[in-house]
């Protein structure tokens, strides 16, 4: 059952070939057997997943199932859910239940899909491994000694190992994408607005996306259709109609412009990582396909322009964590400045610390103009350069990461070379682009991912390009050894 696409499980749950209290417990038996070797599930509620299923089971009976009703996903701990811990992988946040559904799941739970539980992730997302988590690292399911990739780490590797049907995620700079791609899955970051971010934890507000993580383009246009679309509760929801994703997938491609930039191609990245999508490329050619040679010429300055923007936003956002209403709170302080002093200093992990004292600095006075008004201004010619782009092209591809994913523990000590792992993701967050990973042909056995970045409310095109790669290919029903 691990190994069919959301469509086939439910034309089974329709056709009664096994109920949906069947499915899930098929899945919650894959996590108790499989997950201690990943690490990829902080929370799992069995009770609550079949007390879900059981529902499902009762709306199919009367026939009034809809695409995802019983199909068992998990959600990035990340977002709200009522009942539930909501961790976002920290101490500050270890005892947290939260009181109410974040849009995404809620929406998703209206759809009928039963949650299995929450995944791991890099502290308060700020990760592209999956490393700074307070309940450990996750491992790559396709090497147990190789990091995910972060900060959505846990559901990606999830996916990929076959522990739920498929997953939501969030994604800042990559990190929806570049774990996608490490692990051989599909994910999709929408363009900012497109979904919900009401219930999400906030780390950048002006960059953070909801998205969904999932074996394959036709499975992640299911859960966009029901996750999109417009919230008054959210003050940067758009308010743009929303097409019918799995109705377009099968859409003709020929004549397609694809628009290689060339700084994408050039140094640091691996030589078989390139091969690899300029092989996948070559596929598109089959298809009709044009290929242009394009610029994006300020991208290289995304990651300081990203390292300006994203600490200055979460210094803010990450202030309300003070040991005083919720979220943890040092023992015994002597006065109120203790108790902050303390609380944050134990609640927040290393990675978090650094990037809100760097966040505090670039803000503080007499930096703030040096610093954070310049990054928005490079932010600009940066939207700016994408915008020229797409009046020659229709979608944009290239690599979504330099290489496959390396050692656990290899980049934890130095911070620099662990944030350039996101040097062809993050424009397209400083942009609000739509952009998405699909896995292409692996390199020594590895995972390699394929982007595709779409011009603004585009997902529809992004996941009708991703599938009909895919229905020419079949890296993305590969399983990992001993996930199968």
């Amino acid at each position: 059952m691990q190994n069919k696409s959301i469509a086939e499980l439910a034309a089974d749950l329709r056709l009664r070939k096994y109920s949906s209290t069947e499915l899930t417990r098929h899945y919650l038996d894959r996590i108790a057997r499989l997950d201690p070797r990943l690490n990829s599930f902080i929370t799992v509620d069995a009770e609550a997943a079949l007390a879900a299923a059981a529902r499902a089971d009762e709306a199919l009976a009367r026939d009034e199932g809809r695409p995802l009703t019983g199909i068992p996903i998990a959600h990035k701990d990340i977002f709200c859910t009522k009942g539930v811990r909501t961790s976002c992988a920290s101490r500050m946040l270890d005892d947290f239940v939260a009181p109410y559904d974040a849009t995404v799941v809620e929406r998703l739970a209206a759809a009928g899909a039963v949650m299995l539980g929450k995944t791991n992730m890099d502290e308060f997302a700020m990760g592209s491994s999956n490393e700074t988590s307070y309940y450990g690292p996750v491992a790559n399911p396709w090497d147990t000694s190789r990091v995910p990739g972060g900060s959505s780490g846990g559901s990606a590797a999830a996916v990929a190992a076959r522990l739920c049907a498929a997953a939501t995620g969030t994604d800042t700079g990559g990190s929806i994408r570049q774990p996608a791609a490490l692990c051989g899955i599909t994910g999709i970051k929408p363009t900012y607005g497109r979904c919900s971010r009401w219930g999400m934890i906030a780390f950048a507000s002006s960059l953070d996306q909801a998205g969904v993580m999932a074996r394959s383009a036709a499975d992640a246009a299911f859960l966009l259709d029901e996750m999109a679309g417009f919230d008054e509760r959210d003050s940067t929801s758009a308010e743009v109609p929303v097409p019918d994703y799995v109705d377009a997938l099968d859409n003709d491609i020929s004549g397609l412009r694809i628009g290689l930039p060339k700084e994408f191609f050039g140094e640091g990245l691996d030589p078989r990582v390139g091969a690899a999508i300029e092989a996948a490329i070559r596929e598109y050619e089959k298809l009709g396909a044009e290929i242009r040679e394009i610029s994006l010429p300020n991208s290289p300055l995304s990651v300081p322009v990203y390292y300006v923007v994203a600490p200055a936003e979460c210094s803010s956002n990450l202030a309300r964590f003070d040991g005083v209403r919720y979220g943890h709170r040092c023992a015994d302080p002597a006065d109120l400045e203790d108790l902050y002093t303390r609380s944050r200093a134990e609640g927040f992990g290393a990675e978090v610390q650094r990037r809100v004292m760097i966040g505090t600095y670039v803000l503080s006075a007499g930096y703030y103009d040096a610093y954070y008004l310049k990054a928005q201004k490079i932010r600009q010619l940066i939207a700016d350069d994408f915008k020229r782009a797409f009046e020659e092209v229709d979608v944009i591809m290239g690599p979504t990461t330099p290489s496959t994913a390396f050692a656990l523990g290899d980049k934890m000590d130095d911070p620099v070379a662990m944030y350039l792992n996101d040097i062809y993701t993050i424009a397209t967050n400083l942009a609000g682009l739509p952009g998405m990973s699909i896995p292409v042909e692996p390199v020594e056995g590895m995972p390699v991912g394929l982007q595709l970045i779409g011009n603004y409310f585009d997902e529809a095109r992004l996941l009708n390009i991703a599938h009909r790669y895919q229905h020419l290919t079949h890296w993305h029903q590969a399983a990992p050894a001993g996930f199968e």
